[in-house]
């Protein structure tokens, strides 16, 4: 299993692909005195939930990553505020790496990057994948975010190994 706590004080596992919640929740008890080995203030388990992974292009690394900006906070910090019942359970987070994007920012090579978040599963229909986001006073593009791997297969060339440009 692998478990992860984030900065809101969440502890999010994610446990084998065979285990159904209703199995974890069976054994809720042993789960919770295993966590408060580690940390007295788990009291809780709850059933899983769905996350979808969406990205979004052409952030602005001025306003996100420039001298004197909070960063990626205050970019989920505004998206919950400018679309409304967004739930993002987990930090935003660069696409590539933070140092490499800061270097080619300097360089003046790059003034924008792309952007993963996850929104919870009841919101995949929603209007983000369809209509974009609403950032800045902005409207963004928003889509699907799969990993791409040696078993990914373009969808524009039917080739393997990689997605579309």
């Amino acid at each position: 299993m692998n478990a992860k706590r984030y900065s809101n004080g969440a502890f999010v596992a994610i446990t084998h692909h065979n285990p159904t919640a209703a199995m974890a929740l069976d054994y809720c008890e042993v789960i919770i005195n295993a966590a408060r080995t580690v940390n007295k203030g788990v009291n809780k388990v709850e059933e899983n939930q769905s996350w979808e992974r969406q990205k979004v292009h052409a952030v602005p690394l001025l306003r996100y990553m420039g001298k004197g900006t909070e960063g990626l906070q205050m970019m989920q910090d505004e998206i919950h505020a400018e679309n409304q019942s967004v739930v993002i359970p987990v930090p935003v987070r660069w696409l590539a790496n933070p140092h490499s994007i800061r270097e080619k920012r300097l360089n003046g090579e790059i003034s924008a990057s792309s952007v993963g978040f996850v929104l919870e599963g009841d919101m995949v229909g929603w209007r983000p994948v369809k209509g974009g986001i609403m950032l800045a006073g902005g409207w963004y593009q928003v889509e699907p975010f799969t990993n791409v791997g040696p078993d990914s297969r373009c969808d524009h060339c039917r080739g393997w190994g990689h997605k579309e440009s």
